[in-house]
């Protein structure tokens, strides 16, 4: 019987920079949309569909160690089957699939902060979701939490913390929040912009209501800035004066966009003066901490994603514009495809939908499409 790998290993190994051998026999088109990738990732896409002769397929294969993956993993089990009866050994098959793939969170360790804090970074791999956690004197608040709440949970009993906060940094749009579920599992606050939540369902705090969120009883605050643009009632959050959490509005390589409510020529104006106005009153010591990552590249060599603000002003491709209106053509000529059903995942992240499990895991497949991408038209 073939040997399966955990969706924990593979991440595990990619992260480490491991040298991993992947037979993606998903269907082409889902391949070029969606893959596991990583700077030590070797992929050969072999659909299932076409797979008529298993000699043919066997020269196609890498030598030594290798996984097939599939949307699940039924069919990387045939194709597995396949392969034994045709005497191979020493290869794998990814336990769930790409479903798993995409929805597997790892904890990753940030920085220490003032008073014995310790700042987390959360790394959804094959969705490039990234959230945090902020953890001082026993408490802890989580930062955009992605559906799946159970690895916060985990976390937050492993580290013995309470969790008081969970705050969205602006309403998703790519993938659903877990801030709700997470917040009324644990009877946390659920904190979310008013501008953004003013059509909820729902109850939560809104951030314009406060200045600062204490977490635990240090110095350890989260300050919340009016940062739109992406969305208009997109926050930033300051952690110790050190870090900021910027959501969707900047990334490493790209910017936010502002189009996924239909009002990119409306809100672009403010993601310039959020960028090139807002952010500029911060110092350039301060590391941007963002919400998403397209790119292994974005890896720091602190094993987080993140880098100085005053490093993106320099190096970030979305920041190069040299005034408003560069920048507003820069922006409204390089938005990519929307993400898959993006307005019903709204409408879930308002409370105004309420899709089965298998339905929400439907709606999230696909890659993060939250950013500015270069070459798009």
């Amino acid at each position: 019987m073939a040997k399966k790998m955990t969706v924990e290993q593979l991440v595990r190994k990619i992260m480490k920079e491991e040298s991993v051998d992947l037979i993606d026999v998903r269907s082409k088109a889902n391949y070029d949309d969606w893959k596991v990738e990583g700077k030590s990732v070797n992929v050969v896409n072999a659909p299932y569909e076409e797979i008529h002769d298993v000699h043919a397929l066997k020269e196609k294969l890498p030598d030594g160690e290798f996984v097939i993956v599939c949307n699940q993993d039924p069919t990387a089990r045939k194709v597995a089957a396949l392969l034994e009866e045709a005497g191979m050994d020493g290869f794998y098959y990814l336990e769930g699939g790409m479903r798993a793939f995409g929805e597997h969170i790892e904890p990753v360790f940030v920085s220490e902060l003032p008073d014995g804090g310790e700042l987390y970074q959360f790394v959804r791999l094959g969705k490039g979701c990234l959230s945090y956690a902020v953890m001082s004197e026993g408490q802890a608040a989580i930062v955009d939490p992605s559906r799946t709440i159970q690895p916060y949970l985990d976390f937050v009993e492993d580290k013995g913390l309470t969790l008081t906060h969970v705050i969205d940094t602006h309403l998703h749009a790519d993938h659903i929040s877990g801030g709700l579920k997470l917040a009324e599992e644990v009877e946390a606050d659920y904190w979310l912009s008013s501008k953004d939540g003013a059509t909820a369902e729902y109850d939560f705090r809104p951030l314009e209501d406060v200045q600062e969120i204490q977490v635990g009883l240090s110095v350890i605050t989260l300050v919340p800035s009016q940062t739109p643009g992406h969305t208009k009632g997109s926050i930033t959050l300051l952690v110790a004066n050190e870090f900021l959490l910027t959501g969707d509005t900047l990334f490493v390589q790209s910017v936010g966009r502002p189009d996924l409510a239909g009002k990119a020529e409306q809100w672009v104006d403010d993601l310039y003066e959020t960028l090139f106005e807002r952010y500029k009153s911060y110092a350039p010591s301060v590391v941007v901490l963002p919400g998403h990552f397209a790119s292994m590249d974005e890896w720091n060599q602190h094993g987080y994603i993140g880098e100085t603000l005053g490093h993106l002003y320099k190096h970030n491709r979305g920041l190069e514009a040299s005034g408003r209106s560069e920048f507003v053509e820069m922006v409204l000529s390089h938005l990519s495809t929307q993400p898959n059903d993006y307005e019903d995942i709204r409408q879930v992240n308002l409370g105004k939908l309420q899709p089965s499990e298998d339905e929400q895991r439907s709606m999230e497949v696909g890659p993060n499409r939250c950013a500015v991408h270069e070459g798009k038209g």
